[in-house]
């Protein structure tokens, strides 16, 4: 199977709260900095997670379907594993995503509105 057999706007709204995940999750790291032993993870790349949903053809959407791991990094003498300016990248990052994933969803409604003739 190929992406290109996968429903357009699924891959998007997927992409979409992918980026919101990837955003949570950096703000419970960044909340976090300070706490002795805390470990940072992080969600899957959308690429990793795009691969899995086209060899299964199915796209999910809630946050159960993207995989979170711990970041592998080094730790402050506290044990705590943030670095907080790879969250803020990842952040900024995310918001990006989030952005194109959203533009590209709306393009592609508006396609389909013209195409069955209706306006709006």
């Amino acid at each position: 199977m190929s992406i290109l057999n996968l429903d357009v706007l699924s891959v998007y709204s997927a992409m979409a709260r992918h980026a919101a995940e990837t955003q949570k999750v950096s703000a419970t790291n960044i909340a976090h900095a300070n706490d002795p032993g805390y470990k940072a993870t992080q969600v899957e790349a959308f690429q990793d997670y795009l691969q899995r949903a086209v060899a299964t053809g199915t796209v999910g959407t809630d946050a159960a379907a993207f995989r979170s791991t711990e970041i592998p990094a080094d730790t402050s003498p506290n044990g705590n594993s943030v670095n907080l300016e790879l969250e803020m990248y990842r952040a900024a990052d995310a918001q990006s995503q989030h952005e194109l994933a959203l533009s590209v969803y709306t393009k592609s409604l508006d396609l389909l509105r013209t195409a069955i003739g209706k306006k709006g």
